[in-house]
C-alpha cells in the first residue's frame, strides 16, 4: 500500500515538472475558465494546451463543466494552491538567500 501512494504522490508531483503547467495553476486560482479564454492566457496552441489540461484532469487536479459546447476547467481541490504558494515562497527565500551570498562575495572580492 505504501509504494502504491508514493507512485500516486510522484505521478501528482508531474504536474509541477512543466512551467506552463504551473502557470496554468496560478491563473486558473481565481475561478474556472474556458480552454479558449485559457489558451488565449497563457499564449498557447489548443493542442498543446490540450494535452496539459488532460495531464493534469487525469490526475485529478482539474475538473471540468461543460455548457453547450464550451468546456470551463477549474481546480478540483484548492489545498493545491496552498501547496503551489509554499513551493513558490521557498523558491523566493532562495532566490533571497543566493542573493545575499552573491552580495557578500561580490563586496569580499572588492575588498569591502
Amino acid at each position: 500500500m505504501e509504494d502504491r501512494l508514493y507512485n500516486y504522490h510522484a505521478d501528482m508531483c508531474k504536474v509541477f515538472s512543466h512551467p506552463k503547467r504551473l502557470e496554468l495553476i496560478n491563473v486558473l486560482r481565481n475561478g474556472e475558465m474556458s480552454v479558449n479564454d485559457l489558451s488565449e492566457r497563457l499564449c498557447m496552441e489548443g493542442s498543446n494546451l490540450s494535452q496539459h489540461l488532460a495531464m493534469m484532469r487525469e490526475r485529478r487536479i482539474l475538473v471540468t463543466r461543460k455548457e453547450g459546447n464550451v468546456v470551463y476547467y477549474r481546480i478540483a481541490n484548492h489545498r493545491l494552491l496552498t501547496i503551489f504558494d509554499m513551493m513558490r515562497e521557498m523558491l523566493f527565500e532562495q532566490i533571497e538567500s543566493d542573493a545575499e551570498l552573491v552580495q557578500a562575495r561580490s563586496s569580499k572580492a572588492q575588498g569591502g
